[in-house]
């Protein structure tokens, strides 16, 4: 050991362009770090701003209230101090508007370092609103606003790719996006001895994620060296997306300290002990490693006037906040939390965010008993064992204050929630909106459910309304439609079930509107929907039923994995119930049953939710049109059905696609948890209105088909004679 240094990196709630609680946190995370001896403290991305103010990027307004911001973070003891201090805004240079790095130290901006590559694609739209820095290696003048001259005595600032030189060590700075490039800015800057690197992110959650963003980070200095610094954002900004935390620092591949993933904390600041002769031993050793960096271009240095780090041999002389004798840090096991635990957690901290900033009272959801309605419970019911279990554990005083407020109760109360079903039974609100079609088995579920929970559950009977819809068509038109039990045509079948469901969205609004009232409360509450990803994929909702709510936490989540999530929620959360829902047959309950007839979801479809989810991976990640998607699918599934019944099932999901896409343009906003999600609004940017016939494409697949089946009958040509290949 020779030189050890404490350092501090940041998991902050921001929301989107609220400067003046942002500000407040970043002052929280300054202080924290403070206090805990850290010489360098790095925040999220656009930290001042909030990462999602999307459009908003565009406005003068939100350039001078993040200088304005700044300045008042400027006057703070942690910027005025020794310590180098790395904030997130947006910044307009020669006309051109930057995601940039601005890194404090002793009242002064020591460089504005723009980001190189920008995140653009999935839910990411940064190219929209700024521009990548072009030219690596170089720096100009800033001239900076005159209210920040007036803070910092400066008038000009270094701006572009450079890093900072310490009396001990080279810092350099990569952001979100860049560690995930090609070629990171990190490997050339540590062939040129920058020996700590940051990564300040806006990275959201999405099932399986963190593994892949784990891997990158360690592998950063797992070939080269160094000591990397990452932070994130994290909660609900204000999107369909979670951002979930996870700061953490590695050195030379390990880590030696993680944030949490999930949390209801607004600030939360991790600190570790480094040693940076460990890199130094690390580098020394790796020859063709050394060679490369004799080599290297070389960086703009930007020299600053401290060192990170205090001997092990000799006191601290430099400030008392350094303590002789540090011991570094120890690597440790990551924490991943399993797809289940995430479904459990991500959507319940993003519906926690929704609570208590949408100043409503609550949340209602109309359960039907089925297993997608009851997922949506749960993670209800998540969220409340989180608020509870913050509560006990005092680490964030602010929960009780806004549980206090959501709830109605006065200022001066002294209510603690002595339970999860506690805080249930005042926030959460069920129903059953039974009709003549629903079973006493639906009915049972869903009523178990809400007593499990603590949820305020109301059966309500909505036949009395479906009947005078019906009633007032035939009036009109002198014509009574049929269900196909009874004869019915197709339009008649799906018209009958539409009554019903459009019904329930009516009714569903009607009640969060006056539950609270008729509860003796003031406010509203937000309606939730439940239709997962799977269903939205084939379009098998109905437009404006009662999955068409304010909010979705399912609906980026596939059918495979709900089901999963509810087995372990049966074990975890200590709920028997939950085993009868993965006992039943999904069914929407629209139509009568008879002996030889009962409604099922996958007959309906024909499909199983299996079959859909791997539809919706082909189609997305791996970017599949219906012949790629066929090719792909006879491998995957040759084992067990022939090309022609492959070709029939690709087919027939396409066409489904097709002519319900249009049903995207209006889906719920949901939490996005799924590389296939189908948000026609932010993610899936995918026409609404297609031939849906397919012509050209499903005559290439009838082609294959013709060819393979020429082949598997023996044919030496391999290809029947009426098939005419292509170019």
């Amino acid at each position: 050991m020779g030189h050890v240094a404490i350092i501090a990196t940041c998991s902050l709630n921001q929301w989107a362009l609220d400067f003046t609680g942002n500000l407040e946190r970043i002052q929280k995370s300054l202080q924290v770090a403070l206090d805990n001896g850290a010489s360098l403290r790095i925040g999220p991305e656009l930290e001042i701003t909030g990462y999602g103010c999307n459009d908003h990027f565009l406005e003068s307004d939100t350039y001078l209230h993040s200088w304005q911001v700044l300045v008042e973070l400027l006057k703070h003891p942690a910027c005025q101090s020794d310590m180098i201090c790395d904030f997130g805004m947006p910044v307009k240079h020669r006309g051109v508007n930057y995601n940039c790095r601005v890194l404090v130290c002793k009242g002064q901006i020591m460089l504005i370092r723009p980001k190189m590559f920008l995140a653009n694609d999935g839910n990411y739209r940064e190219m929209r609103w700024f521009t990548p820095w072009m030219h690596a290696r170089t720096v100009e003048d800033h001239a900076l606003p005159r209210m920040v001259a007036a803070a910092t005595g400066q008038r000009v600032v270094p701006f572009g790719d450079a890093v900072l030189a310490t009396h001990d060590t080279v810092i350099g700075v990569e952001t979100c996006e860049e560690v995930f490039s090609a070629q990171p800015p990190h490997v050339a800057m540590a062939l040129d001895g920058v020996e700590l690197f940051t990564n300040s992110s806006g990275s959201h959650h999405e099932l399986r994620k963190l593994r892949t963003r784990l891997d990158l980070i360690t592998g950063a200095t797992r070939k080269c060296g160094g000591i990397y610094l990452y932070a994130n954002q994290q909660g609900c900004d204000g999107e369909r997306v979670y951002y979930d935390g996870s700061a953490m620092v590695v050195v030379n591949g390990n880590v030696v300290a993680q944030g949490s993933q999930f949390s209801l904390r607004d600030v939360e600041v991790v600190t570790a002990v480094v040693d940076l002769e460990a890199v130094r031993s690390f580098r020394s050793g790796r020859i063709s490693s050394n060679w490369q960096a004799a080599a290297a271009p070389r960086y703009p240095r930007i020299h600053v006037d401290v060192a990170l780090s205090s001997s092990v041999w000799q006191p601290a002389s430099r400030t008392p906040r350094f303590v002789p004798g540090l011991v570094p840090t120890r690597p440790m096991e990551p924490v991943i939390c399993s797809p289940e635990e995430e479904i459990a957690l991500g959507p319940a901290c993003w519906l926690w965010d929704y609570l208590r900033r949408s100043r409503v009272q609550g949340y209602f959801l109309p359960l039907s008993g089925g297993i997608d309605s009851c997922a949506t419970a749960v993670i209800v019911f998540s969220m409340c064992r989180l608020v509870v279990d913050a509560i006990k554990s005092k680490v964030e005083p602010q929960v009780l204050e806004d549980l206090r407020r959501i709830v109605g109760e006065p200022a001066d109360s002294q209510w603690v929630p002595s339970s999860p079903q506690d805080v249930c039974a005042r926030i959460f609100h069920t129903c059953y909106l039974s009709s003549e079609h629903s079973s006493a088995e639906t009915r049972g579920r869903a009523q178990d459910l809400a007593k499990a929970i603590g949820a305020y559950h109301l059966n309500v009977p909505i036949d009395s309304v479906v009947s005078a819809i019906s009633s007032l068509f035939v009036r009109i038109t002198n014509k009574e439609p049929k269900f196909k039990l009874f004869g019915g045509s197709p339009a008649e079948n799906l018209a009958l079930q539409n009554i019903q469901a459009r019904t329930r969205m009516v009714l569903s609004y009607l009640f969060a509107q006056l539950l609270c009232w008729a509860r003796g409360r003031q406010g509203s509450l937000l309606v939730l929907g439940s239709a997962n990803v799977d269903e939205s994929l084939r379009g098998y909702m109905t437009k404006y039923d009662c999955s068409s709510a304010d909010l979705n936490p399912i609906g980026g989540i596939s059918k495979t994995d709900l089901r999963a999530f509810i087995r372990w929620a049966q074990t975890n959360f200590d709920l028997p119930i939950l085993g009868s829902f993965l006992d039943a047959t999904p069914t929407a309950e629209l139509e009568p049953s008879s002996a030889d007839y009962v409604q099922a979801d996958e007959a309906d479809m024909g499909m199983t939710y299996d079959e859909l989810s791997q539809y919706g991976r082909l189609r997305k990640v791996q970017k599949c049109g219906p012949f790629s998607m066929f090719t792909q699918l006879v491998l995957d599934w040759g084992h067990r059905m022939t090309p022609a019944a492959v070709a029939t099932k690709v087919k027939s999901f396409f066409t489904y696609y097709a002519i319900n896409r249009h049903k995207m343009t209006t889906l719920t906003p949901s939490y996005h948890a799924e590389s296939y999600g189908t948000d026609d609004n932010r993610f899936d940017l995918r026409p609404f209105l297609y031939p849906a016939r397919f012509q050209w494409q499903y005559a290439r697949i009838d082609e294959a088909v013709r060819t393979m089946e020429a082949v598997a009958s023996g044919d030496a040509s391999g290809r029947p004679a009426e098939c005419v290949p292509l170019d």
